[in-house]
């Protein structure tokens, strides 16, 4: 249930991504190919019908997969709710799928301000990205969700106040979670980055933000 708030669900690892976040925890994911067929996956939940009420579609970046409305449209049609975790840089598969009915929740994650977002994410994409929350926050049908994963090797916190202060232009409604990153020896990362040497404050940051913060613990 803290992976789709009010349901019991499974998550469904996709592979492959369009960027290349430093932090990632995922490496074998973002780079491999996959290990388990579609039809395994459709089997595996048409088994659990009526006892898993969610499905997490995450990765890797799951809208980088060509399959995913398809899978997405059987999925739905079986009676599971669907939770979609993405980057934003396909921003015409989330319209499609908001369009379709496929998704019930969104996390969208907010990687960097657009002055630091080539060198946490690896891609000049911000534009894709911004189109995606843009076209989120217009639409009130499915509650999504905006987060940030923090390293201070990669942002300070008056980047995560131009994070929160952009939420705040565009009309975004709910809260803003931040999610320390985990690096180091014991966590292997896509990329090679040093422990985390600060704690983050919560409450410093919460004085200087327009919408409400929340701190996730990995």
């Amino acid at each position: 249930m803290l992976d789709f708030p009010g349901r019991t669900a499974c998550i469904v690892w996709l592979a492959a991504c369009n960027m290349r976040c430093g932090y990632c925890h995922n490496p074998q994911i973002v780079l491999g190919k996959g290990t388990i067929s579609t039809d395994a996956v459709l089997a595996f939940l048409q088994r659990r019908r009526g006892l898993l009420h969610g499905v997490v579609l995450s990765g890797g970046e799951a809208t980088a997969w060509p399959g995913l409305i398809d899978f997405t449209a059987r999925v739905k049609a079986w009676g599971f709710a669907i939770k979609l975790d993405t980057n934003g840089l396909r921003p015409d598969v989330v319209e499609h799928l908001l369009g379709r009915g496929l998704v019930d929740y969104i996390a969208l994650d907010y990687k960097a301000p657009q002055h630091r977002f080539v060198a946490v994410t690896g891609t000049t994409a911000y534009r894709r990205f911004s189109r995606t929350l843009d076209l989120l926050c217009a639409q009130n049908a499915v509650p999504f969700e905006a987060r940030t994963t923090i390293h201070d090797a990669l942002m300070d916190e008056a980047d995560i106040i131009t994070i929160a202060s952009d939420l705040h232009r565009r009309g975004y409604r709910g809260d803003y979670a931040l999610q320390p990153a985990i690096t180091g020896r014991d966590r292997p990362t896509l990329g090679a980055l040093p422990p985390q040497m600060k704690e983050w404050d919560l409450a410093r940051l919460q004085a200087r933000s327009p919408v409400k913060l929340q701190i996730r613990q990995p």
